[in-house]
């Protein structure tokens, strides 16, 4: 069975998340989607998310792709890469948060063999969460 790994803020859900969504399932037999927790969301992003952690878990959760979603780690962000032990990692296509270092840090933890891919974006221009939160 083929897993896809695919994580995010998901805050102000709009049809460029389902989208990328889409792509994760289309990849493999699996999607797990992890949502990042508010305080790795304050820290990252250096702003409150507008929905907390709990809504867009349920959100992602109810979404027609997704098989599984969970939540973040605040203390090790890569802990739930070794535990789902993903085929396959699929990045947003603008997603920068947590990708550097990202294929040693899988190395480290036994995961050699887990590929990295970025989705296609889909129509950018309007479904962009920093461009909806300005609205």
């Amino acid at each position: 069975m083929k897993t896809v790994l695919s994580f995010g803020t998901f805050d102000l859900f709009h049809p460029g998340h389902e989208d990328f969504l889409r792509q994760g399932k289309e990849r493999g037999d699996r999607l797990v989607v992890v949502v990042a927790r508010d305080k790795t969301v304050r820290s990252m992003k250096g702003h409150e998310p507008r929905d907390d952690e709990t809504k867009r878990l349920e959100r992602v959760r109810a979404c027609t792709w997704v098989d599984e979603a969970l939540s973040g780690s605040i203390n090790d962000p890569y802990a739930v890469i070794e535990h789902v032990r993903p085929s396959l990692i699929l990045l947003g296509y603008d997603q920068d948060v947590f990708v550097d270092g990202l294929e040693d840090e899988l190395k480290k933890r036994g995961l050699s063999t887990t590929v990295i891919e970025r989705a296609q974006p889909f129509h950018p221009e309007r479904y962009k969460t920093s461009h909806l939160r300005n609205m």
